[in-house]
């Protein structure tokens, strides 16, 4: 079995013809992009836009393909200087079409008789495309402003995002005796020894020092570059935004958030309950949030965890256990940490070859096996969508979230149910951990970004100040479930989902996956055999519907706080269980 992915699929290096082809039409349709402005009239509206999305598909085929070679390449090599140089180089011929882009959107907005447009047989596919295009003349830019924008944001936020990515990837330190990454000592927060978790903790914050303040830097100029965006096209900020990208309401954001305040308290009992079994008076210290408890510490290999995964995704459904033995056999994952690979891990669809990459950090853990179940279950979305045709391949953040969050839940809940007394405190442990981090911590994160945007109008925030924004939300999100003597005041200089000028607000989409789930979770056990054919359904029109009318599929109404409060006692039940069980 490999441990490392192949790319070969895309493309076997730089030097493939295929690639050179590729790239040189990739310039080829740049330079000729524009044309099809004077092939447009109002005269006849659907064959223009059919001409619209006929060069559009063609565009985003190509530029998918080698944007996503390109960024598989350097995610697990960041000093690679070719990879850095076609990313440049491919960015610059992205922003020729940027222009035009606006264009033909502008084209689309002006039409007197979008329903028409809408009707037409060829074009009823893309009804959800053209609308979403048309809806969004009211924050349109001029086209030479968005040609602007497009090119500024490479040397602006991209720059800035890379520097992050760069810093983080590449920054080693002495732990033991040896040099060490930042991966590799995050990593030993789960290890037994609590000596060795505490040591690690307080290398990786004295790590950070040294490059807080370039990433304070990256940080401050994206955010004020999304503000002054935000500015510009009309919104009212960042976050207003974000959840129109996001093709989700105001209210569904408000009804989960409001859930969440509400059960925060339920977590908090968790955490001191944790500490307690942990020795600790004062909550849970950070560097003892990710401890195994329990006798049962199961490790995995990259070869048993495989065998584990199928096991249990079997009971669900064939064709997803068969996508994970595929997944592991034909090299679709990364798994070790090294040097200038980046930290985390990571899901990239690929719906031109039917298939996906996964990055994870693998390090034998129970937590590593739920991580791979849940970027498996991004390829598994990636699947229920390649048939789409491009233009209509992209889901939003808050549903990008679900059928990873969903396999975790699989995982974790036929794990449980098998295991006896002993190991089944640790299983349960370990899934709320799991889940303190995508409702405690991603709380924190979302509090931390909407502080640092409303801030960032008026000020630069130097790293003594965002320390001082992060220290504090996390003590708002975790209560006296945490040691406030050992928190963790460099998270948003680890963070990749704070560097994207073109994403804002990567935190609470998490949170919605994670308990969406688990409201899919209650469906399933409900529905029994007929859930899997129409959850099928329901991440495949992800892309072409808006979050609420996807959850309608399933008679979810989002826009309710019951529905969340209703996935929220789930985790209580578990969380009580966990209290009698370790009493």
């Amino acid at each position: 079995m490999n441990e490392n992915w192949s790319l070969d699929a895309l493309y076997t290096g730089y030097e493939d013809p295929k690639f050179i082809n590729d790239l040189q039409a990739y310039k080829q349709l740049s330079n000729d992009y524009h044309n099809i402005l004077d092939t447009l009239s109002h005269d006849n509206d659907i064959q223009s836009v059919k001409a619209i999305i006929q060069h559009m598909s063609v565009f985003a085929e190509l530029e998918y393909r080698l944007f996503a070679y390109v960024n598989l390449r350097q995610s697990v090599n960041t000093i690679e200087q070719e990879a850095a140089s076609y990313l440049s180089q491919l960015s610059t011929i992205n922003t020729k079409t940027s222009k035009t882009n606006a264009a033909m959107q502008r084209f689309i907005t002006e039409i007197t008789d979008i329903s028409s447009v809408l009707q037409d047989e060829e074009l009823q596919e893309y009804q959800y495309f053209i609308q979403k295009i048309y809806d969004n003349k009211v924050y349109l830019l001029s086209n030479d402003v968005e040609e602007v924008l497009q090119k500024m944001d490479m040397s602006g936020g991209k720059g800035w995002d890379m520097l992050q990515s760069y810093l983080t990837s590449t920054l080693e330190t002495t732990f033991q005796g040896r040099n060490v990454t930042l991966s590799e000592l995050r990593n030993l927060a789960y290890e037994k020894d609590e000596t060795l978790r505490k040591q690690a903790y307080e290398a990786e914050l004295k790590a950070y020092d040294t490059i807080k303040g370039s990433v304070a830097f990256a940080l401050n100029n994206i955010k004020q570059q999304v503000n002054t965006e935000c500015s510009l096209r009309g919104f009212p900020s960042a976050l207003d935004m974000t959840l129109y990208q996001s093709n989700m309401k105001k209210e569904t954001l408000e009804a989960l958030m409001s859930a969440i305040e509400e059960y925060l308290p339920v977590f908090w009992k968790y955490l001191r309950r944790k500490a307690e079994l942990l020795n600790h008076k004062n909550g849970l210290p950070w560097y003892d949030l990710f401890a195994p408890i329990g006798e049962a510490n199961q490790t995995f290999t990259v070869e048993s965890a495989k065998a584990y995964l199928i096991k249990h995704f079997t009971t669900f459904a064939k064709d997803l256990a068969d996508m994970v033995e595929t997944a592991f056999d034909d090299a679709w994952i990364d798994f070790y940490p090294r040097k200038g690979k980046v930290s985390g891990a990571f899901c990239y669809n690929l719906p031109m070859i039917k298939e996906s990459r996964i990055l994870t950090n693998f390090d034998g853990s129970l937590s590593d096996v739920v991580t791979l179940a849940h970027e498996l279950g991004h390829a598994y979305h990636g699947k229920m969508i390649e048939n789409h045709k491009i233009l209509n391949t992209d889901y939003s953040m808050p549903v990008a979230e679900t059928a990873s969050t969903f396999n975790e839940n699989i995982i974790m809940n036929a794990a449980i149910e098998d295991a006896d007394k002993v190991s089944k405190i640790t299983l349960i442990e370990s899934q709320l951990q799991d889940i303190t981090q995508i409702i405690c911590d991603i709380y924190s994160r979302f509090l931390f970004e909407k502080e640092v945007f409303q801030r960032r109008e008026e000020s630069f925030l130097f790293p003594e100040e965002l320390e001082n924004i992060m220290l504090e939300t996390q003590k708002k999100a975790y209560g006296d479930g945490l040691d406030h003597n050992y928190l963790h005041p460099y998270m948003w200089v680890c963070k990749g989902h704070y560097y994207s000028s073109s994403l804002s607000y990567y935190n609470f989409p998490y949170a919605f996956g994670g308990l969406f789930a688990r409201g899919l979770i209650v469906k399933y056990e409900q529905l029994k055999d007929e859930f899997p054919q129409r959850y099928r359904q329901l991440l495949h029109a992800t892309t072409i519907s808006d979050v609420e009318d996807v959850a309608k599929l399933m008679d979810i109404d989002l826009t309710s706080k019951d529905f969340w409060i209703s996935s929220l006692e789930t985790v209580k039940k578990r969380i009580d269980e966990f209290l009698v069980l370790t009493e």
